[in-house]
């Protein structure tokens, strides 16, 4: 690769339209009735977007090199991660080579230490390090997936998430990942509806189609462990992200007096190679879930998949289309991927980031084969109306 150089950092965000998978119109199973951290208060209980689960927007990033080739890349973080994008963390990459992306991601990490480390501000450097990974594809003409070292397996095996398993099933996924719907605030009568949604569930399924539950931080310690304990009964996989993600030493107890074969898996609100360092000395996990698009990006993401490999612990990460499914086909601790079911009643297999990204791959059967289109393979569609800070609209 010749001599090039990064000429120009855009950053862009959206307002409402579905562009962000958090925002979506009335009746969508992703804004229905899910148990969060904030259901404990009922007028916030019915709908994730009642508390702000969309205020953000969606982030877009583009990084042009000197030569005209553009990279760019999709996250969480509208207009507030597009200020930080522009305002502070271009300045480490115009007129640096695009392929210095260790350099580049400790200077964007280090100079934000004083209001960053997890949160908004990481899903600006990880939105920053995906376009840059794009922009490298580009730049050699390569997806990223050979950038990372190639393939370790044929195609990419998912299981879904949403509000239908059986649906699901039927399409050719190896699982069903339901939303947990009732908090511990609704007490026993929560706990029951709770119940008999799985039992319902896997009389459906049947009992070689695996089942767990996604409970988003918004159980305690006792009611998880209740909980697991009494899903036991209907073969269940895992539970996941069962307690607040700071909770390291609640995870690390659940995981011991969880039914024998259960996983507790977690990790996708986690962020950098310290906080799943933690997850991963504490034995907090059988599964880390890590996203890229909020984690630190696929630089970051390969030092967490590393570390947890060290410590047999498996890495799948949670959606991100394909921003994951790039790295985990490179990964032997990764053999299955997520898809998130995006059809408003969880019966169609549709793109993840649609209608923001034209060629998104989907499932077929369950299965995906990636192509060989540099970059990520992915582009930004025109007709998305996209805001940026020196142009409001």
């Amino acid at each position: 690769m010749p001599d090039t150089r990064i000429r120009h950092v855009r950053a862009f965000y959206t307002k409402g339209g579905g562009a962000d998978y958090h925002d979506q119109p009335a009746g969508h199973w992703i804004d229905d009735h899910i148990s969060t951290p904030m259901a404990k208060y009922p007028a916030y209980r019915a709908s994730r977007q009642s508390f702000g689960l969309n205020v953000l927007g969606s982030l877009v990033v583009e990084i042009e090199a000197d030569n005209g080739v553009v990279g760019f890349a999709v996250s969480t973080g509208g207009e507030p991660a597009a200020w930080i994008v522009e305002r502070h963390l271009a300045r480490f990459l115009i007129g640096a080579d695009p392929a210095s992306v260790e350099q580049i991601w400790d200077q964007m990490y280090l100079s934000t230490l004083f209001y960053g480390r997890k949160g908004l501000v990481l899903n600006a450097i990880s939105c920053v390090d995906l376009a840059l990974w794009d922009l490298l594809g580009k730049l050699r003409s390569e997806p990223v997936y050979h950038l990372l070292g190639g393939p370790v397996r044929d195609e990419l095996i998912f299981y879904a998430t949403g509000a239908r398993p059986d649906l699901a099933k039927g399409l050719g996924f190896i699982g069903g990942k339901l939303p947990l719907h009732h908090c511990p605030a609704e007490g026993e009568e929560g706990m029951s509806s709770n119940l008999a949604e799985l039992a319902e569930m896997r009389a459906r399924v049947g009992d070689d189609f695996w089942l767990m539950l996604d409970c988003w931080m918004s159980l305690d310690l006792e009611y998880a462990v209740r909980l697991a304990q009494a899903a036991a009964e209907y073969n269940l996989k895992w539970i996941e992200e069962a307690l607040p993600p700071d909770d390291y030493w609640g995870y690390t107890e659940l995981r011991k007096r969880v039914p024998k074969g259960m996983m507790v898996t977690t990790g996708e609100h986690e962020a950098t190679r310290w906080g799943f360092r933690m997850l991963l000395e504490m034995g907090c996990a059988d599964i880390l879930q890590p996203d890229v698009g909020w984690c630190g990006g696929i630089t970051e993401l390969i030092k967490i998949a590393d570390e947890a490999d060290t410590h047999r612990v498996l890495v799948v990460p949670h959606g991100s289309s394909v921003y994951s499914y790039h790295f985990t086909i490179t990964r032997h601790n990764s053999p299955f991927s997520e898809f998130l079911m995006m059809a408003p009643k969880a019966d169609r297999v549709i793109p993840m980031f649609s209608p923001l990204l034209l060629d998104e791959p989907i499932p077929f059967n369950g299965r995906l084969k990636l192509n060989d289109t540099p970059g990520f393979g992915v582009r930004l569609n025109p007709d998305c109306v996209l805001h940026s800070l020196t142009k409001k609209n």
